[in-house]
């Protein structure tokens, strides 16, 4: 109980201490017209006020990640709230932020259009494809992970009654994808947003009316995985969203289009992620809680139905009722976003212009079939694809913001401690990993720990040694 305690508490000093230092680092300029001013077009282009524009970029990143994320790393212990605090904090908000900021002073560029900028005309293709591929499979996963959760709600097993629910989500993705931002996005995701955010307030309080709370074990340096799943990289590709995840760096130029003052940056983008590490947070103590911790939740089942057997036994019918509804429009609120990115990210590179709704289709269609297909493959094949590559895509994230601090002169250690870090976690982790190459975990981790050091040297050399000049931002 203490160990979550303390998780809850540095969270909200991180926002107001290290998110207040991170903002003082980039330099803001409130004087400065946002892409929502200068390049208004009615369409993705919007001028919103801050509090909207957090509670969509809140939904918009939540999806069931630090849901489902947070229930799997929580197999870990109290270490589950280790990762999601520091990650959170120095990692995942500063990444969410310098993605957001940087796409602002590049009239909402997307974030492959970022980091090829800033890392070379190399990293351009290959993230241009890399981040399209990613947004597929979050758009994917964010379908099928409601239509699963809804399923197991109105009819368990009931297939006939899983497709029906993915044709209605599928219909509304395309829908979200192809109008204004302010037509169904702008108005719903508020509410949503702030019934999400009830929902784990709901649960925080009654983790402790019903004593559950009392069942999180306190935090010790072994590894409380029942299998002995080394931590190291396994936990920090399992626990994405709640911490840092890439996927939020293909949000952040959406919302990078609407904010009207560069002031309302630290609110919306880290802000946003503090928020999520919180939720995650949550999760993961009411899942160690209500089963009696890690033992009990192996046995517990999948994530969808984790939170089933959570939301109900904390909350009662009603109260559990409401909480599956705020899990289920996560991903649903997340999933069209994604696909909407996806639209923008091609549009980017091939230079489309969006207010045409023609041009939308010629771009929306061709991605809602081959994602329409993708809802065939294994749900756990997705998600194992999905984590790894959320991850890589926020270790380039990160490498392009901490060349943007150099670039002016800037402090890049805030970018560049955690992309080294990231760098060898996600290689160390496809070294390993069943979908990767299958090597001994330790010569894995040797090879990721040279590939950060490497990268690290490569930095310094290329970028800090002799900075690159920014005639834009």
């Amino acid at each position: 109980m203490i160990s979550f305690i303390i998780g809850v508490v540095a969270l909200i000093l991180g926002y107001l201490l290290y998110g207040k230092f991170v903002e003082k680092v980039f330099g803001i300029e409130p004087q400065r017209a946002t892409p929502a001013v200068t390049s208004n077009d009615g369409v993705d282009y919007v001028q919103m006020g801050w509090p909207k524009a957090m509670l969509i970029q809140f939904l918009n990143i939540a999806g069931v990640g630090p849901i489902f994320g947070a229930i799997a790393g929580a197999m870990w212990g109290p270490w589950a709230f280790v990762w999601i605090v520091l990650g959170c904090i120095f990692a995942g908000a500063t990444h969410d932020y310098l993605s957001g900021m940087i796409s602002l002073r590049n009239n909402g560029a997307s974030i492959s259009e970022i980091i090829g900028k800033y890392l070379g005309a190399g990293a351009l293709q290959i993230i241009r494809a890399f981040s399209l591929l990613l947004l597929l499979l979050v758009g994917v996963v964010f379908m099928t992970s409601p239509a699963l959760i809804l399923e197991n709600l109105i009819d368990p097993g009931n297939k006939t009654v899983y497709f029906a629910l993915l044709a209605v989500i599928l219909a509304y993705y395309i829908l979200a994808t192809l109008l204004p931002i302010d037509k169904i996005i702008g108005r719903i995701y508020p509410i949503f947003g702030a019934a999400l955010l009830v929902m784990g307030v709901g649960i925080f309080i009654t983790l402790f009316t019903s004593g559950e709370i009392n069942n999180v074990p306190e935090f010790t340096f072994a590894n409380l995985h029942p299998k002995n799943v080394p931590l190291f990289p396994a936990l920090f590709i399992t626990i994405a969203c709640g911490a840092i995840s890439g996927f939020h760096a293909t949000q952040s130029p959406m919302m990078a289009r609407c904010i009207r003052n560069e002031t309302e940056g630290r609110k919306v983008f880290y802000g946003a992620m503090i928020l999520e590490g919180l939720v995650a947070l949550i999760w993961a103590a009411a899942a160690m809680a209500h089963f009696g911790g890690q033992e009990g939740l192996a046995a517990a089942g999948a994530a969808p139905v984790v939170v089933n057997k959570v939301s109900f036994g904390l909350m009662g019918t009603i109260g559990g009722v409401l909480a599956v509804l705020g899990v289920v429009a996560c991903p649903i609120t997340s999933g069209d976003t994604a696909f909407r990115s996806a639209r923008l990210t091609i549009a980017d590179a091939f230079k489309i212009e969006q207010k045409s709704m023609r041009n939308r289709l010629m771009i929306a269609l061709p991605l809602f079939a081959v994602g329409a297909v993708l809802c065939f493959v294994d749900f756990g094949i997705l998600w194992r694809y999905f984590a790894w590559s959320n991850q890589t895509l926020a270790t380039f994230a990160l490498w392009a913001g901490a060349a943007y601090l150099v670039v002016h002169g800037k402090n890049y250690w805030l970018a560049l401690i955690p992309a080294v870090f990231m760098t060898a976690v996600v290689v160390s982790f496809i070294c390993n990993a069943g979908i990767g190459f299958g090597l001994p975990y330790e010569i894995s981790i040797a090879v990721g720990l040279i590939a950060a050091v490497l990268s690290f040297v490569w930095f310094i050399w290329a970028h800090v040694k002799k900075p690159a000049a920014d005639p834009v931002a």
